[in-house]
């Protein structure tokens, strides 16, 4: 999902910088309803363990470029469905930074483009968990249907930011079309396959109930 240097150039970029800042409310929004739920402790540690994820998975998970950027396994829903949305925000936001600082450092042009791209999606997965997952619901014992809705709306997100940033920054010409289209499709791998490491992990999760029972993950997670 990385946005590639030169898609967006020059006095464009400010409106990253716009949507970046909301990226960011969105996030602190989250993470406040970890700290009234769970504590300000707890919400450290999980980003803590978010921030190592997302690195690792940027940078050990298989990636490739595809069209106008690169196709990730991101895993935005297995994190929200383990850590919550707060500390999911600020682990994507700070492995994004770290990858940058030190082993791209020409995508840190892009850093609010990218951020937004993996934040804004992460919060409408927030606000659909509200409404698909019962108050009384474990997560462990989420449905596929649920798992797949969970992880077609943040790819989903994902894929529409990217069409939005590549048409933005280069237009509607029929080159750059097909490249959005070629992106779009290979996400479809990663809407299909994600549900799958959801499901898995949180089967993990639900059999090591004492191992995944404190404050480092999601207190939604097993009750």
């Amino acid at each position: 999902m990385h946005i590639e240097e030169g898609v967006v150039t020059g006095a464009k970029l400010f409106l990253s910088y716009a949507t970046a800042a909301g990226g960011f409310a969105l996030a602190g929004k989250m993470a406040m309803e970890t700290i009234r739920d769970s504590g300000a402790a707890a919400l450290i540690g999980r980003s803590v363990a978010t921030t190592a994820l997302v690195f690792a998975f940027f940078e050990i998970l298989p990636h490739f470029p595809v069209g106008v950027s690169e196709v990730h396994f991101i895993l935005g829903s297995t994190l929200f469905l383990l850590f919550g949305g707060g500390a999911a925000s600020i682990g994507l936001a700070a492995g994004l930074l770290i990858q940058g600082l030190f082993f791209a450092p020409f995508d840190l042009p892009q850093y609010g483009m990218n951020v937004t791209t993996l934040i804004v999606p992460l919060w409408a997965v927030a606000e659909l968990a509200k409404r698909i997952i019962a108050p009384g619901t474990a997560y462990v014992d989420l449905t596929y249907l649920q798992a797949l809705k969970l992880s077609t709306a943040y790819q989903g997100g994902v894929v529409a930011w990217v069409a939005f940033w590549a048409l933005y920054g280069q237009g509607f010409g029929a080159e750059n079309l097909a490249n959005v289209a070629s992106f779009g499709i290979a996400y479809m791998a990663v809407i299909l396959l994600e549900p799958l490491a959801d499901l898995a992990v949180l089967g993990i999760a639900k059999s090591a109930r004492g191992t995944v029972s404190g404050p480092l993950f999601n207190r939604r997670l097993l009750s």
